[in-house]
C-alpha cells in the first residue's frame, strides 16, 4: 500500500522540526514536491509570520555548528550562500570576531600535536587554517601562540 502524500506545509514543518533552515534552503527543498496550485512563497511567508522560520535562529544555529571548526570568513560565506543578509549577518559577524584568535589556536592544536619545527611545517599549519577560513591576523597569532606553554617560544 503506497504511503499517502503529505502536504507541502507538513513537509516544511517536518524539515523545520529536525533543524533550522534558511528561507532559501527550505524553498529549494520544497520545490520538487510542489504541485501546480501550491504557492511556496506564501507558505514561506506564513512560516515566517508564525515564527517557525527565522533568519536569526538559522544564522545562530549555523554559527554554533561551525564555530568550533571554521574561521569567520568561511562561516560568513556560508551564511551568505544561504541567503542571510542584513541584520542577521551583521550580528553573526560581530559575534564571530570576538573569539577568532582563540578558536584558531584550538583548531590548530587539535590538528597538530606539536609546534612546527621548520618553515615548511609552519607553512603547512598556516595553509590548514587558511583553508578553514580564518583571517590572516588570527592565523599569525595562532601559529605564534598555539603551543606557547613556555617550551616553544623559539619562533616568532
Amino acid at each position: 500500500m503506497p504511503r499517502p502524500q503529505i502536504s507541502l506545509k507538513a513537509r516544511a514543518l517536518k524539515y523545520l522540526s529536525s533543524r533550522e533552515h534558511s528561507r532559501l534552503e527550505l524553498a529549494r527543498k520544497l520545490t520538487p514536491y510542489a504541485q501546480d496550485d501550491d504557492d511556496i512563497e506564501a507558505l514561506l511567508n506564513w512560516l515566517q509570520e508564525s515564527k517557525f522560520l527565522s533568519q536569526e535562529r538559522f544564522s545562530e544555529s549555523l554559527v554554533n555548528r561551525r564555530v568550533g571548526r571554521y574561521g569567520n570568513n568561511r562561516i560568513l560565506s556560508e551564511l551568505k550562500s544561504h541567503g542571510i543578509t542584513g541584520e542577521a549577518l551583521g550580528e553573526a559577524k560581530i559575534g564571530l570576531t570576538q573569539g577568532e584568535n582563540e578558536r584558531a589556536r584550538e583548531v590548530l592544536r587539535r590538528k597538530f600535536d606539536e609546534a612546527p619545527a621548520d618553515g615548511m611545517a609552519r607553512a603547512k599549519c598556516m595553509r590548514f587554517l587558511q583553508q578553514r577560513g580564518f583571517s590572516h591576523r588570527a592565523i599569525q597569532a595562532a601559529v605564534k601562540t598555539a603551543w606557547s606553554d613556555g617550551e616553544h617560544d623559539d619562533f616568532d
